[in-house]
Protein backbone atom coordinates (compact mmCIF):
# COMPACT_ATOMS: atom_id res chain seq x y z
CA UNK A 1 0.00 0.00 0.00
CA UNK A 2 1.23 3.48 -1.07
CA UNK A 3 1.08 5.70 2.01
CA UNK A 4 1.36 9.74 1.89
CA UNK A 5 2.49 10.86 5.23
CA UNK A 6 2.21 14.27 6.07
CA UNK A 7 5.13 15.55 8.18
CA UNK A 8 4.84 19.12 10.49
CA UNK A 9 8.21 18.15 12.32
CA UNK A 10 6.53 17.92 15.64
CA UNK A 11 6.43 14.94 17.32
CA UNK A 12 3.44 13.99 16.40
CA UNK A 13 3.87 13.13 12.60
CA UNK A 14 7.54 11.76 13.32
CA UNK A 15 6.33 9.14 15.53
CA UNK A 16 3.52 8.27 12.67
CA UNK A 17 6.27 7.65 10.22
CA UNK A 18 7.91 5.25 13.31
CA UNK A 19 4.64 3.37 13.63
CA UNK A 20 4.13 3.22 9.80
CA UNK A 21 7.47 1.68 9.18
CA UNK A 22 7.27 -0.56 12.45
CA UNK A 23 3.87 -2.03 10.22
CA UNK A 24 6.01 -2.66 7.30
CA UNK A 25 5.00 0.39 5.05
CA UNK A 26 7.63 2.45 3.25
CA UNK A 27 6.15 6.06 3.05
CA UNK A 28 6.55 8.67 1.20
CA UNK A 29 6.63 12.06 3.38
CA UNK A 30 5.62 15.77 2.60
CA UNK A 31 5.73 18.79 4.17
CA UNK A 32 2.86 21.00 3.43
CA UNK A 33 4.43 24.57 3.60
CA UNK A 34 2.04 27.15 3.92
CA UNK A 35 4.12 30.70 5.64
CA UNK A 36 4.92 33.79 3.72
CA UNK A 37 8.72 33.64 3.61
CA UNK A 38 8.47 37.54 1.36
CA UNK A 39 6.62 39.15 4.33
CA UNK A 40 8.33 40.65 7.04
CA UNK A 41 5.24 40.20 9.24
CA UNK A 42 4.37 37.20 8.14
CA UNK A 43 6.77 35.28 7.39
CA UNK A 44 7.52 31.41 8.16
CA UNK A 45 9.87 30.07 10.32
CA UNK A 46 9.57 26.98 8.57
CA UNK A 47 13.28 25.97 8.48
CA UNK A 48 13.52 24.55 12.02
CA UNK A 49 10.61 22.20 11.33
CA UNK A 50 11.92 21.26 7.49
CA UNK A 51 15.31 20.88 9.05
CA UNK A 52 13.49 18.10 11.78
CA UNK A 53 11.26 16.82 9.03
CA UNK A 54 14.40 16.17 6.89
CA UNK A 55 15.94 14.59 10.10
CA UNK A 56 13.24 11.91 10.40
CA UNK A 57 13.64 10.93 6.25
CA UNK A 58 16.63 10.13 6.65
CA UNK A 59 16.74 8.24 9.84
CA UNK A 60 14.24 5.86 8.36
CA UNK A 61 14.89 6.25 4.18
CA UNK A 62 12.25 7.66 3.44
CA UNK A 63 11.86 10.47 0.74
CA UNK A 64 10.68 13.70 1.57
CA UNK A 65 9.31 16.73 -0.51
CA UNK A 66 7.97 20.47 0.60
CA UNK A 67 5.25 20.96 -1.02
CA UNK A 68 4.42 24.77 -1.24
CA UNK A 69 0.59 26.02 -0.86
CA UNK A 70 0.92 29.30 0.40
CA UNK A 71 -1.18 30.87 -2.42
CA UNK A 72 -3.79 28.29 -2.48
CA UNK A 73 -3.36 28.95 1.41
CA UNK A 74 -3.71 32.33 1.28
CA UNK A 75 -6.15 32.50 -1.05
CA UNK A 76 -8.94 29.85 0.49
CA UNK A 77 -7.88 30.32 4.11
CA UNK A 78 -6.70 33.03 5.02
CA UNK A 79 -8.97 34.95 2.85
CA UNK A 80 -11.64 33.67 4.86
CA UNK A 81 -10.46 34.71 7.78
CA UNK A 82 -10.47 38.39 6.88
CA UNK A 83 -13.56 38.56 5.69
CA UNK A 84 -15.51 36.80 8.86
CA UNK A 85 -13.56 38.96 10.95
CA UNK A 86 -14.82 41.46 9.14
CA UNK A 87 -18.53 40.52 9.64
CA UNK A 88 -17.86 40.39 13.43
CA UNK A 89 -17.74 36.71 13.32
CA UNK A 90 -15.28 34.26 14.94
CA UNK A 91 -13.28 32.33 12.41
CA UNK A 92 -11.94 29.01 12.74
CA UNK A 93 -8.96 28.48 10.01
CA UNK A 94 -7.63 25.67 11.49
CA UNK A 95 -10.77 23.88 10.30
CA UNK A 96 -10.61 25.39 6.96
CA UNK A 97 -7.02 24.54 6.56
CA UNK A 98 -7.73 20.48 6.90
CA UNK A 99 -10.86 20.92 5.14
CA UNK A 100 -9.35 22.92 1.87
CA UNK A 101 -5.58 22.85 1.93
CA UNK A 102 -4.31 19.27 3.59
CA UNK A 103 -6.74 17.14 2.63
CA UNK A 104 -8.30 19.44 -0.60
CA UNK A 105 -5.54 20.99 -2.47
CA UNK A 106 -2.69 18.63 -1.13
CA UNK A 107 -5.16 15.74 -2.11
CA UNK A 108 -5.74 16.95 -5.80
CA UNK A 109 -2.04 17.74 -6.44
CA UNK A 110 -0.42 14.89 -4.41
CA UNK A 111 -2.61 12.98 -2.48
CA UNK A 112 -4.52 11.65 -5.45
CA UNK A 113 -1.37 9.28 -6.49
CA UNK A 114 -1.29 7.13 -3.25
CA UNK A 115 -3.84 4.68 -1.51
CA UNK A 116 -4.05 6.58 1.87
CA UNK A 117 -2.48 9.51 3.53
CA UNK A 118 -1.11 9.06 7.10
CA UNK A 119 -1.12 12.42 9.50
CA UNK A 120 -0.47 13.15 13.11
CA UNK A 121 -3.80 14.08 14.02
CA UNK A 122 -5.56 13.08 17.25
CA UNK A 123 -8.75 11.10 15.70
CA UNK A 124 -9.48 7.39 14.75
CA UNK A 125 -11.79 6.21 11.98
CA UNK A 126 -14.68 3.78 12.28
CA UNK A 127 -16.44 0.84 9.60
CA UNK A 128 -19.72 0.47 9.81
CA UNK A 129 -22.05 -1.51 7.62
CA UNK A 130 -19.40 -0.73 5.03
CA UNK A 131 -19.56 2.99 5.60
CA UNK A 132 -16.35 4.89 6.97
CA UNK A 133 -17.05 7.35 10.03
CA UNK A 134 -14.63 10.06 11.70
CA UNK A 135 -14.59 9.10 15.43
CA UNK A 136 -12.85 10.67 18.27
CA UNK A 137 -9.48 9.73 20.06
CA UNK A 138 -8.26 7.99 22.91
CA UNK A 139 -6.75 10.62 24.62
CA UNK A 140 -9.52 13.10 25.11
CA UNK A 141 -7.64 16.00 25.65
CA UNK A 142 -5.89 16.12 22.35
CA UNK A 143 -8.60 15.00 20.08
CA UNK A 144 -8.99 17.18 16.82
CA UNK A 145 -12.21 16.04 15.39
CA UNK A 146 -13.68 19.21 15.90
CA UNK A 147 -10.17 20.44 13.61
CA UNK A 148 -11.59 17.78 11.06
CA UNK A 149 -15.51 17.90 10.91
CA UNK A 150 -15.62 19.93 7.87
CA UNK A 151 -13.96 17.10 5.95
CA UNK A 152 -15.90 14.77 3.54
CA UNK A 153 -16.69 11.18 2.85
CA UNK A 154 -13.85 10.99 0.23
CA UNK A 155 -11.72 12.54 2.55
CA UNK A 156 -12.18 10.56 5.68
CA UNK A 157 -12.40 7.49 3.53
CA UNK A 158 -8.43 8.04 3.03
CA UNK A 159 -7.16 9.16 5.82
CA UNK A 160 -5.06 7.15 8.72
CA UNK A 161 -4.91 8.17 12.14
CA UNK A 162 -2.03 5.69 13.80
CA UNK A 163 -1.59 7.57 16.72
CA UNK A 164 -5.56 8.42 16.85
CA UNK A 165 -5.73 4.86 19.73
CA UNK A 166 -2.59 6.41 21.98
CA UNK A 167 -2.38 8.69 24.71
CA UNK A 168 -0.02 11.60 24.33
CA UNK A 169 2.11 10.44 26.86
CA UNK A 170 2.34 7.40 25.20
CA UNK A 171 3.62 8.94 21.51
CA UNK A 172 6.05 11.09 24.05
CA UNK A 173 7.67 7.39 25.08
CA UNK A 174 7.68 5.87 21.53
CA UNK A 175 9.48 9.52 20.38
CA UNK A 176 12.03 8.94 23.33
CA UNK A 177 12.52 5.20 22.93
CA UNK A 178 12.89 5.74 19.31
CA UNK A 179 15.28 8.46 19.80
CA UNK A 180 13.45 10.83 17.57
CA UNK A 181 15.21 14.46 17.34
CA UNK A 182 11.92 15.50 17.26
CA UNK A 183 10.73 13.49 20.57
CA UNK A 184 11.04 16.85 23.45
CA UNK A 185 9.84 19.50 20.30
CA UNK A 186 6.76 21.29 22.45
CA UNK A 187 3.52 21.35 21.00
CA UNK A 188 2.83 23.84 18.28
CA UNK A 189 0.22 26.78 19.14
CA UNK A 190 -2.38 28.69 17.24
CA UNK A 191 -3.63 29.29 14.07
CA UNK A 192 -1.03 27.59 11.66
CA UNK A 193 -0.51 30.31 9.25
CA UNK A 194 0.62 33.01 12.13
CA UNK A 195 3.51 31.14 13.75
CA UNK A 196 4.76 33.47 16.64
CA UNK A 197 2.74 36.36 15.10
CA UNK A 198 0.27 38.14 17.37
CA UNK A 199 -3.28 37.58 16.21
CA UNK A 200 -3.82 41.06 16.82
CA UNK A 201 -1.03 42.55 14.99
CA UNK A 202 -2.18 40.06 12.08
CA UNK A 203 -5.75 41.34 12.05
CA UNK A 204 -4.19 45.42 12.52
CA UNK A 205 -2.43 45.21 9.43
CA UNK A 206 -5.69 43.99 6.89
CA UNK A 207 -8.05 45.96 8.65
CA UNK A 208 -6.62 48.59 10.77
CA UNK A 209 -8.41 50.47 13.69
CA UNK A 210 -10.88 52.20 14.09
CA UNK A 211 -11.81 53.61 17.76
CA UNK A 212 -15.18 52.70 19.47
CA UNK A 213 -17.04 52.31 22.55
CA UNK A 214 -16.81 49.76 25.40
CA UNK A 215 -20.18 49.37 26.67
CA UNK A 216 -21.88 47.49 30.17
CA UNK A 217 -24.85 45.80 28.50
CA UNK A 218 -26.73 45.96 31.55
CA UNK A 219 -26.67 49.86 32.26
CA UNK A 220 -25.61 51.23 29.08
CA UNK A 221 -22.78 52.82 30.16
CA UNK A 222 -19.53 53.52 28.13
CA UNK A 223 -16.84 51.94 30.31
CA UNK A 224 -13.88 52.03 28.02
CA UNK A 225 -12.84 51.78 24.43
CA UNK A 226 -11.29 49.47 21.79
CA UNK A 227 -9.38 49.64 18.98
CA UNK A 228 -11.79 48.16 16.43
CA UNK A 229 -14.46 45.20 17.12
CA UNK A 230 -12.67 42.62 14.78
CA UNK A 231 -10.13 42.57 17.56
CA UNK A 232 -12.49 40.74 20.08
CA UNK A 233 -15.07 37.56 19.82
CA UNK A 234 -18.27 36.84 22.11
CA UNK A 235 -16.91 35.34 25.31
CA UNK A 236 -13.34 36.88 25.51
CA UNK A 237 -12.08 37.70 28.77
CA UNK A 238 -8.68 38.81 28.95
CA UNK A 239 -7.24 41.80 26.34
CA UNK A 240 -10.18 44.32 26.88
CA UNK A 241 -7.95 46.53 29.69
CA UNK A 242 -11.08 47.84 31.64
CA UNK A 243 -10.51 47.53 35.22
CA UNK A 244 -12.57 46.19 38.33
CA UNK A 245 -13.51 43.10 36.19
CA UNK A 246 -13.59 40.45 35.05
CA UNK A 247 -15.32 41.41 32.24
CA UNK A 248 -16.67 39.44 29.25
CA UNK A 249 -17.29 40.30 25.62
CA UNK A 250 -20.88 39.49 25.08
CA UNK A 251 -21.84 40.78 21.82
CA UNK A 252 -20.84 43.27 18.88
CA UNK A 253 -22.74 45.76 16.55
CA UNK A 254 -20.58 45.77 13.57
CA UNK A 255 -22.60 48.77 12.25
CA UNK A 256 -21.85 50.94 15.15
CA UNK A 257 -18.51 49.30 16.34
CA UNK A 258 -19.67 48.94 19.68
CA UNK A 259 -18.63 45.76 22.25
CA UNK A 260 -21.02 45.11 24.84
CA UNK A 261 -19.31 43.92 27.55
CA UNK A 262 -20.74 42.14 31.01
CA UNK A 263 -19.38 41.68 34.91
CA UNK A 264 -18.43 39.03 37.07
CA UNK A 265 -17.44 35.27 36.89
CA UNK A 266 -21.35 34.43 36.66
CA UNK A 267 -22.66 37.29 34.50
CA UNK A 268 -25.74 35.69 32.96
CA UNK A 269 -25.81 37.74 30.46
CA UNK A 270 -22.33 35.17 29.01
CA UNK A 271 -24.34 32.28 29.55
CA UNK A 272 -26.93 30.98 26.99
CA UNK A 273 -28.35 27.51 26.32
CA UNK A 274 -29.26 27.05 22.66
CA UNK A 275 -28.09 27.99 19.26
CA UNK A 276 -28.43 27.49 15.70
CA UNK A 277 -26.10 26.18 12.67
CA UNK A 278 -26.42 26.86 8.76
CA UNK A 279 -24.95 25.40 5.96
CA UNK A 280 -24.49 21.78 8.33
CA UNK A 281 -22.12 19.51 6.66
CA UNK A 282 -21.87 16.01 7.50
CA UNK A 283 -19.06 14.24 7.14
CA UNK A 284 -20.86 10.74 5.96
CA UNK A 285 -24.40 10.74 5.90
CA UNK A 286 -27.28 12.35 7.66
CA UNK A 287 -28.29 9.94 10.64
CA UNK A 288 -31.55 13.08 11.56
CA UNK A 289 -34.20 11.40 9.25
CA UNK A 290 -36.78 13.78 10.55
CA UNK A 291 -37.04 17.08 12.39
CA UNK A 292 -37.73 15.53 15.93
CA UNK A 293 -35.14 15.68 18.63
CA UNK A 294 -32.15 13.80 18.71
CA UNK A 295 -29.89 13.35 21.84
CA UNK A 296 -26.25 14.46 20.85
CA UNK A 297 -23.17 15.48 22.10
CA UNK A 298 -20.88 18.56 20.86
CA UNK A 299 -18.66 21.06 21.09
CA UNK A 300 -18.35 24.95 20.39
CA UNK A 301 -14.63 25.22 20.73
CA UNK A 302 -11.97 23.16 20.85
CA UNK A 303 -12.05 21.56 24.89
CA UNK A 304 -11.88 18.23 26.08
CA UNK A 305 -15.40 18.28 27.22
CA UNK A 306 -18.39 16.85 25.58
CA UNK A 307 -21.75 18.90 26.30
CA UNK A 308 -25.12 16.70 25.89
CA UNK A 309 -28.00 18.24 24.31
CA UNK A 310 -30.35 17.95 21.25
CA UNK A 311 -30.64 18.60 17.60
CA UNK A 312 -33.67 19.41 15.43
CA UNK A 313 -33.88 20.85 12.02
CA UNK A 314 -36.34 23.35 10.77
CA UNK A 315 -36.22 26.13 8.00
CA UNK A 316 -33.39 25.16 7.15
CA UNK A 317 -31.30 25.57 10.33
CA UNK A 318 -30.24 23.18 12.75
CA UNK A 319 -30.92 24.17 15.80
CA UNK A 320 -29.24 22.25 18.93
CA UNK A 321 -30.44 22.71 22.92
CA UNK A 322 -27.68 22.23 25.44
CA UNK A 323 -28.32 20.17 29.04
CA UNK A 324 -25.80 22.56 30.62
CA UNK A 325 -25.37 25.99 30.13
CA UNK A 326 -22.71 27.54 27.66
CA UNK A 327 -20.26 30.52 28.00
CA UNK A 328 -19.48 32.65 25.05
CA UNK A 329 -21.12 31.38 22.12
CA UNK A 330 -19.55 32.37 19.57
CA UNK A 331 -21.49 33.54 15.92
CA UNK A 332 -18.63 32.08 13.33
CA UNK A 333 -17.63 29.21 15.18
CA UNK A 334 -18.52 25.79 14.37
CA UNK A 335 -20.66 23.62 16.10
CA UNK A 336 -19.46 20.12 16.32
CA UNK A 337 -21.83 17.44 16.83
CA UNK A 338 -21.11 13.94 17.22
CA UNK A 339 -23.07 10.99 18.48
CA UNK A 340 -24.75 10.79 22.22
CA UNK A 341 -21.63 8.37 23.09
CA UNK A 342 -19.24 11.19 21.57
CA UNK A 343 -17.89 8.31 19.45
CA UNK A 344 -18.81 9.59 15.64
CA UNK A 345 -18.04 13.21 14.99
CA UNK A 346 -21.47 13.64 12.96
CA UNK A 347 -20.36 17.07 10.93
CA UNK A 348 -20.42 20.46 11.56
CA UNK A 349 -22.09 23.79 11.11
CA UNK A 350 -21.33 27.16 11.79
CA UNK A 351 -22.75 28.91 14.40
CA UNK A 352 -25.16 31.93 12.96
Amino acid sequence: MNIATLLSGGVDSSVVVHLLKDAGYNPSLFYIKIGMDDDELLHCTSEEDIEMASLIARKYGCSLDVIDLHKDYWDNVVAYTIEKVKQGLTPNPDVMCNKLIKFGVFEQQVGKDFDKTATGHYATTTERDGKVYLSTAKDPIKDQTDFLAQINYLQVSKLMFPIGHLMKSEVRDIAERAGLPSAKRQDSQGICFLGKVNYNDFIRRYLGEKEGPVVELETGKKVGTHKGFWFHTVGQRKGLGLSGGPWYVIRKNVEANIVYVSKGFDAEAQYGYEFSMRDFHFITDNPFNSSIDFDVTFKIRHAPEFIRGKISYADGTFHLVSDDKLQGIAPGQFGVVYDAESKICIGSGEII
